[in-house]
């Protein structure tokens, strides 16, 4: 029996050629770029195709945000939450962005891009929770959890109750 082609594949054998053919480099293509903006002229009624140059962050790029988060559990000051925890992470493998809530994450920022499938590095989110995606085949995320920082499965019981986590990627400018 064959199994079905899945339809990201197929979107991207179907739509490759055809931004090619309308100028997207193809280095940008296969980069993780965070998308293509069209933009139509009213003054010429023409359409202008911008291709942003952002790059979300690949899985060697987490495996660096994944050594910041052992590196900073060592050396944490206990006082702090889990979005401060997670925010200090990123600054510390050198992809800041301005500090935002667990609430402002879970409703997206311009540094992150909801993704579907986790990788290393990413953001799992609730509302009021934010960790760093440590294992995604295993569900296991780090954050600041009730007894300091550590590791939790995001599939657990406890964390199901909370709700459909949201998963971000962070983009590289």
């Amino acid at each position: 029996m064959r199994k079905p082609v899945k339809s990201v594949a197929m979107a991207a054998l179907l739509c490759g050629p055809v931004l090619l053919a309308f100028g997207v480099p193809e280095e940008v293509l296969q980069s993780g770029m965070a998308g293509v903006e069209t933009t139509k002229s009213a003054q010429q009624g023409t359409r202008k195709t911008r291709v942003r140059t952002e790059r979300m962050l690949t899985p060697d790029d987490g495996l660096a945000v994944i050594s910041a988060a052992l590196d900073t559990q060592r050396h944490f000051a206990s006082n702090r939450d889990c979005s401060h925890l997670v925010h200090g992470i990123y600054e510390r493998a050198g992809f800041p962005y301005e500090y935002a809530t667990a609430d402002d994450l879970y409703d997206g920022v311009d540094a992150f891009h909801r993704v579907f499938h986790p990788q290393i590095g990413d953001l799992v989110v609730w509302h009021g929770h934010v960790g760093i995606v440590v294992r995604p085949s295993r569900h296991v995320f780090f954050s600041f959890l009730s007894v300091g920082p550590g590791t939790d499965n995001y599939r657990s019981a406890y964390w199901i109750g909370r709700g459909e986590p949201r998963f971000y990627r962070y983009v590289k400018k």
